[in-house]
């Protein structure tokens, strides 16, 4: 087993991950906040998105992919909250 540390870590980079994920939803619907930064972002983003778009085409404008992978980081960061709130790390 991973040692608790570790757990906790990848909890923080999922939950930053979500976090930039919510910022490239909130450029997409608000145009005048985009600049250069929304670049680099988007590089960090897409490259999730893609893949699941190609299994779920949007519909009607409606982009699915962004909810399934943020449905899918939550369920992933709710294990991981578990596995350190239950003790099954390894100290």
């Amino acid at each position: 087993m991973l040692p608790c540390v570790v757990w906790d870590v990848l909890s923080k980079l999922f939950g930053l991950y979500l976090l930039l994920m919510l910022v490239y939803a909130v450029v997409s619907w608000v145009p005048s906040l985009r600049g250069r930064w929304t670049d680099y972002l988007a590089m960090v983003i897409e490259p999730v998105l893609v893949p699941i778009r190609r299994i779920i085409p949007p519909l009607g404008g409606l982009d699915l992919s962004f909810l399934v992978v943020f449905i899918v980081l939550q369920f992933v960061m709710r294990m991981i909250a578990d596995t350190i709130a239950s003790g099954r790390c390894s100290a």
